[in-house]
């Protein structure tokens, strides 16, 4: 092994897919949900009851959202203390700097910081000033020079997908349900690509609907091996915990991945639904309702009065849809013999 080789393996500074993509990645959702989304939630049920402390935790949550992503990707990559710590004004400065797209600026931005700060961590005598002097210093600086340019292409990416959306409400709503859908329960994360490119409005609604459908799909297509419990766990936790399954048997993941492919259109082309809160909301689906909450939200700030059109759309597009059709084509598959009894039992 060659010395350079063996200081970074010393430093524990590991360059792949799993550690940035995966790991840090799904790190960042999580600091996002315990800003940003937590923020949102607070905030909309401070302007619906009325109760002004609500209002204010809330904006105090999403005030943070730059820090706790960094903070959360630091602690991804198993960043020492001090790194750790000094990744809060590099995760502001770059969420500041990337505006729109502040969530990917925040993600490449702390990434190269928290691995800088681990290269000279604790190296010399004096490393209570030179380990958060070279994270924050040189992260924020990268932060100002690439943040807005990050935060930029990610605005054009999200606007231009919007805009597709708009043009081509049907085979865009298929497509941007499908895929973001399957980032749902991919161990990506859905909501922080929802959140890099701003995605709300029609593809917005897409995407809610993608993601509602795996989660509600797979509890539907796999009651008959988990029951109610697995209702619960998948229908308001995460899709993601077929990923085992699905890598055993790839077939499993039809019945939800139809869903999506049927609810996506339906949301865009019979509904317009246009998912205007947090665009985090749009990658979250009917995980702890976020989704459903995110659309009301929409709604709320754009002045919409929703009447029995919307909370059909919600309730059809949400929940209703993606059970039966996952339902219906895993029961075709089981007759097939396609899918086996236990294929989609959770652990």
């Amino acid at each position: 092994m060659s010395e350079e080789a063996s200081f970074l393996e010393r430093k524990d500074v590991r360059i792949s897919f799993q550690r940035y993509a995966i790991d840090a990645f799904g790190a960042m959702a999580q600091g996002l949900f315990a800003s940003l989304l937590i923020g949102t939630i607070f905030g909309t049920l401070g302007g619906l009851t009325g109760i002004e402390l609500l209002g204010q935790i809330g904006g105090y949550a999403k005030t943070v959202a730059g820090p706790a992503m960094a903070l959360a990707i630091g602690s991804a990559l198993a960043a020492p203390p001090l790194v750790l710590y000094s990744l809060a004004a590099v995760g502001f400065a770059a969420n500041e700097a990337g505006g729109a797209g502040g969530p990917l600026a925040v993600f490449v931005v702390a990434i190269v910081a928290a691995e800088l700060g681990k290269l000279v961590s604790k190296e010399t005598k004096v490393d209570i000033l030179v380990t958060p002097g070279v994270t924050v210093g040189l992260g924020c600086a990268l932060a100002l020079a690439i943040g807005p340019w990050v935060g930029a292409a990610a605005s054009s990416l999200g606007a231009l997908i919007m805009w597709a959306t708009d043009l081509q409400p049907f085979l865009m709503g298929i497509i941007v349900s499908v895929l973001v859908g399957a980032a749902l329960t991919l161990p990506i994360s859905s909501a922080a690509i929802c959140a890099a490119l701003g995605l709300t409005g029609l593809a917005g609604g897409a995407a809610l609907a993608g993601c509602c459908a795996q989660m509600v799909g797979y509890a539907a297509a796999s009651f008959a091996d988990n029951g109610w419990a697995g209702v619960v766990s998948q229908g308001l936790g995460t899709s993601m915990l077929q990923v085992p399954n699905i890598f055993k048997k790839p077939v499993t993941w039809i019945p939800a991945l139809v869903a999506s492919a049927v609810t996506g259109p339906v949301a865009t082309v019979v509904f317009g639904m246009q998912q205007n809160g947090a665009a985090i909301a749009s990658g979250m689906g009917t995980c702890g309702l976020v989704g459903p909450i995110g659309l009301y939200s929409g709604w709320v700030a754009d002045g919409i009065t929703p009447g029995a059109f919307e909370w059909l759309g919600m309730a059809l597009v949400c929940v209703v849809i993606p059970a039966v059709v996952a339902w219906l084509v895993a029961t075709a598959m089981r007759r097939a013999g396609l899918i086996q009894e236990g294929d989609m039992a959770l652990d």
